[in-house]
């Protein structure tokens, strides 16, 4: 007869969890079922908390898996639930047979993170039910600490209007940040004031919005002029012993990213991301990335739309990159970017996970995988919390700051090694996800 609820609990109880798990829902999550039993995924649920996409899996031993998408997408709820009638009575502990009932069913986003944010989920699951962190079944951890950068953090005093000094301004603001990253990114393309005839040569009428998206005209040269002085400005105000990594998606013409690149080798930059085609066009040409990584002593960097593992081999086998930026979120899950990591460090290709957007789980989801990530790892993506409540919806305490030097100090709790005080987090609930604790 499979057992139920609370056959798990009281198993778990004597196994030497404590009777002190059997005080609420939330602590119920941390008990574990006893070995060889079943465990069933009995729901899957996603609710908007602050913007943002969360997924629940639930299971029918009160232990209950979490991921989160994207903020400021909350039609991904759509997508997630597309998926629960694939995934109900599944054994959520067997995390590639789920992945493999859905991840053909996805696709470069919105789908494909859908398919991410519920793998996350599972190994959440899998994770509690073995009682260990999640890199512990990633392969064991590779580094005691992880390094993030920059990413979605507000940077103090400075109001960004396309100057050279608020550029050097912004520099001296982003190393006093309190989290002390030594990596940075910033993007590179803005539109200026007024007409932006000094932009391209091909489409002088071209619109603010479309400056914004669109950068397929050749470049003039005064303009590749403009984005170098501002590069410089910043790389003085950030100082010495701090990495600066340029994002210059969505993508210029071969030619102009070559000129760009070639002009910018100076300064040195740990990456250019997104030259070419990137941020609005998933699937990259490898060809012309091959020829700019080969004009050029700058790396390259792409991959943050990437969905699966296939979609990346001809950028490695090509040696089309020297830097990819998959987001977990997006790619496939945290076991998905694993697998890429390993396959990028055989063609000595470095990785720096994308995943600004990610929240406090993507935050710790990047922590779980990159503590076990081979030698090619640089950074992740830092998704800055804006709520300060997210602390407040939480169990475990986190470090403050959570960043320290610009690394995080990887924890040991299982799964993600965060779970919901659903007391606490129920008043931030949209009215129609209500019952998302339930």
């Amino acid at each position: 007869m499979e057992s139920n609820r609370r056959d798990f609990i009281k198993t778990a109880s004597a196994g030497g969890l404590g009777a002190s798990l059997l005080g609420s829902d939330d602590d119920q999550q941390r008990a574990r079922p006893p070995q060889n039993s079943r465990i069933r995924i009995t729901d899957i649920k996603c609710a908007i908390i602050a913007n943002s996409p969360v997924v629940r899996v639930v299971t029918d031993a009160g232990i209950d898996g979490y991921g989160q998408g994207e903020t400021s997408k909350p039609y991904l709820k759509f997508h997630v639930l597309f998926y629960k009638d694939y995934l109900v009575g599944e054994d959520p502990t067997n995390v590639e047979r789920c992945l493999m009932k859905i991840r053909r069913a996805g696709g470069f986003k919105p789908w494909g993170t859908a398919v991410s944010i519920i793998e996350v989920a599972l190994w959440d699951i899998a994770g509690k039910v073995a009682g260990l962190p999640i890199y512990k079944l990633m392969g064991g951890k590779v580094r005691d600490q992880v390094r993030c950068y920059n990413g979605s953090v507000p940077v103090p005093a400075s109001t960004r209007d396309n100057t050279p000094i608020e550029f050097y301004n912004w520099g001296v603001a982003a190393r006093n940040l309190k989290e002390g990253f030594t990596i940075f990114k910033t993007a590179m393309f803005r539109p200026a004031a007024g007409a932006d005839n000094t932009y391209n040569n091909t489409n002088p009428s071209q619109s603010r919005s479309q400056a914004s998206h669109s950068r397929r005209g050749a470049i003039t040269e005064y303009r590749i002029k403009q984005i170098v002085e501002r590069v410089a400005a910043l790389k003085e105000g950030l100082g010495e012993g701090r990495a600066l990594a340029l994002d210059l998606g969505p993508g210029l013409i071969l030619s102009d990213a070559i000129r760009l690149a070639n002009a910018l080798e100076p300064h040195n930059p740990i990456w250019l991301e997104d030259m070419m085609i990137g941020d609005y066009h998933p699937y990259v040409g490898a060809a012309e990335y091959r020829e700019l990584t080969r004009s050029t002593t700058c790396p390259i960097h792409t991959g943050e739309q990437i969905y699966l593992r296939q979609h990346f081999r001809e950028l490695f086998e090509k040696a089309a990159v020297r830097v990819v930026g998959p987001d977990p979120a997006d790619c496939g899950g945290i076991a998905e970017i694993k697998w890429i990591a390993e396959y990028a460090d055989l063609h000595s290709i470095l990785m720096a996970p994308h995943g600004t957007f990610n929240g406090l789980l993507g935050n710790a989801a990047q922590v779980m995988v990159g503590a076990a990530m081979p030698e090619n790892y640089i950074a992740f993506e830092y998704s800055y919390q804006r709520q300060e409540w997210w602390r407040e919806i939480i169990n475990e305490t986190l470090p403050d700051p959570l960043v320290k030097d610009g690394f995080i100090d990887v924890w040991d709790r299982p799964g993600l090694g965060i779970t919901f005080n659903t007391r606490a987090a129920r008043q931030y609930l949209e009215e129609e996800d209500k019952d998302f604790f339930d």
